[in-house]
């Protein structure tokens, strides 16, 4: 199966980013991918609410979730759109970090609300307060494809291996980490945890990302650290896109899964024990 992994540098413009995104879609349609996957926040990098609050939409009302089904359909593939930014009826205004699974009919097949906010202090001038604009999702979810069940996760989640090894553990055999990691912690963490990850569950991890410098809004920017990549289940790197805008084209044995599960079938072999 051919997989399309999808480098964005999205702007706080989620139009112009929706016209960049479908460009590089049909990009990787055109390269034989039937799998399409988009990074995280694919429509809008911003940390001004008031900005987030005049541009965003909820869910039924989005353009670019609309455009990505109508693409998947014409298209004729499967596409991840990695991770949208969206409005909620919550009482707080906060917004939803949503993921979607969209089908070749362009129907919506799985969504998942990124459960870990990225709340942390990364040096003294980079500090990251996500929770403060975005609630958390609360449950786990894998997606039935036609080629087979996929565990969908969001950039900090990375870091939490329980919950991987739940998706693995409920049938699934890839695992999507769409991102926008921060240069400082992409350059220590992001390649180890993803290898990790694959090794841990024996599956497959699809991980397209930021990259770049990003407008903002109200003068400010954001970087981010690229390198989309493609893990296979023993721990191999399959692609590293660097850090330029584009597509990127990789091909997966699935029968690997299987493979690198019957070598260390360490998915079997839990035990409970008593906590220290």
């Amino acid at each position: 199966m051919r997989i399309g992994l999808v480098q964005l540098t999205s702007s706080d413009d989620p139009g112009y980013n929706l016209e960049q995104c479908r460009d590089l879609v049909h990009q990787a349609a055109a390269g034989g991918a039937e799998f399409i996957l988009t990074p995280e926040v694919t429509n809008c990098v911003s940390g001004d609410r008031a900005h987030q609050d005049s541009v965003l939409f909820f869910e039924e009302e989005d353009p670019t979730l609309a455009a990505m089904q109508y693409e998947a359909r014409t298209l004729g593939v499967w596409i991840l759109l990695g991770s949208l930014a969206l409005k909620t009826h919550d009482p707080d205004g906060r917004f939803a970090n949503r993921s979607f699974m969209i089908s070749p009919r362009g129907d919506i097949t799985a969504r998942y609300d990124k459960i870990h906010m990225f709340d942390v202090n990364v040096t003294a001038r980079e500090t990251f307060r996500e929770s403060a604009g975005f609630r958390p999702g609360s449950r786990a979810v894998v997606a039935q494809t036609d080629f087979g069940k996929v565990g969908m996760s969001i950039c900090y989640d990375v870091r939490f291996a329980h919950l991987h090894r739940a998706l693995a553990a409920a049938g699934a055999r890839i695992l999507t980490i769409p991102a926008a990691f921060s240069p400082v912690t992409g350059a220590a963490h992001w390649e180890v945890l993803l290898r990790a990850r694959a090794i841990e569950t024996g599956c497959f991890v699809l991980a397209p990302a930021q990259t770049g410098t990003h407008d903002a809004g109200s003068g400010q920017q954001r970087k981010t650290w690229g390198h989309s990549m493609a893990i296979a289940p023993w721990g191999e790197v399959l692609i590293d896109a660097g850090v330029e805008k584009g597509v990127s084209l990789v091909d997966l044995d699935l029968s690997a899964v299987e493979g690198a599960r019957n070598r260390v079938p360490a998915l079997t072999h839990d035990r409970d024990f008593e906590g220290p």
